[in-house]
């Protein structure tokens, strides 16, 4: 179904511009939704195993704030890179040990993590954009390997790596399992609560990726760094099936639904439609990509 609304979008876009029918133009318009797309991979190992985040785009906007602080303050950029990806190991474990071992529900504590991470940014940050880092750094957007901008090839090549670990290991069994049924899991010997943590922790460390990809697109850092982009992380993993439950998805589906959103989002931005509109729309699409999947998957059941 994601295909074929994929297929369908691409020839609605190409009647709204000819620019859709460039293979270079909707490359360079994935760039712009690169770093949502990568941390919605991990997002849907997340939302398999049965669980919700929340925070991912918070914790690019404040990794990215320290990471930006530090390099104004003197630190070595190399320096400050390591500081902003530990900032997600950090964020990551502290949102797995709220989950698993207070034994709070996960949408709660990242809806309030979401809060708080993007608070500790604007604290850190204010409201002044930090810029003027070095040349090299910035434009990775700019920067192609065959034709193709090398965030999106990151992308692919997490896509694959992914896929790879959740249909062929016995890992990616595993977190289908404990989604399927946790009970059950437990009693099968599978480490329920590390394998979780360990996928929160993952969730921390791509979206400090992430955000230090961002910054290197924007070439600067604000507190409202990927303000929004939970909507959009979600939205991907839903249009590609995943079940809101767990138990049931695939990195394929997650992988069409995110340029599914590319030609979505920028057909509408070509169409010269209000952001205010964008969002109605993604809100619409969300809402009935998680009706429908529920119904597939009820059905199925039957």
């Amino acid at each position: 179904m994601t295909l074929v609304l994929l297929v369908a979008a691409i020839i609605v876009g190409s009647l709204l511009s000819r620019f859709f029918d460039s293979l270079s133009f909707i490359l360079e318009s994935a760039t712009y939704y690169s770093e949502f797309s990568i941390v919605a991979l991990v997002l849907t190992l997340v939302i398999i195993s049965g669980e919700i985040d929340l925070s991912p785009a918070a914790m690019m906007a404040l990794s990215a704030c320290l990471f930006g602080s530090a390099f104004q303050a003197g630190v070595p950029i190399g320096l400050a890179m390591v500081i902003s990806i530990v900032s997600g190991v950090v964020m990551g474990a502290f949102n797995g040990f709220m989950v698993l071992w207070l034994r709070l529900p996960s949408l709660m504590v990242t809806i309030g993590t979401l809060t708080m991470y993007r608070g500790l940014a604007q604290i850190l940050a204010g409201d002044r954009s930090i810029s003027k880092f070095p040349t090299w750094f910035v434009g990775v957007d700019y920067r192609e390997l065959y034709g193709v901008p090398i965030p999106v090839l990151i992308f692919i090549f997490a896509s694959i790596v992914l896929a790879v670990v959740l249909g062929t290991t016995i890992l990616g069994r595993q977190i289908y399992q404990i989604g399927t049924s946790e009970v059950a899991a437990r009693y099968a010997g599978i480490k329920v609560r590390r394998i979780k943590f360990m996928l929160f922790v993952s969730m921390g460390v791509v979206s400090a990726i992430c955000g230090l990809i961002a910054t290197s697109r924007l070439a600067s850092v604000r507190y409202d760094l990927a303000s929004g982009g939970e909507l959009q992380m979600v939205l991907i993993v839903m249009l590609g099936g995943t079940y809101i439950f767990g138990g049931r998805g695939t990195i394929l589906g997650t992988f069409i639904a995110s340029w599914l959103l590319v030609i979505i989002a920028t057909g509408m931005t070509v169409a010269d439609i209000p952001v205010t509109y964008q969002l109605t729309v993604m809100g619409l699409l969300l809402i009935v990509s998680i009706i429908s999947t529920n119904l597939i998957y009820s059905r199925n059941q039957a």
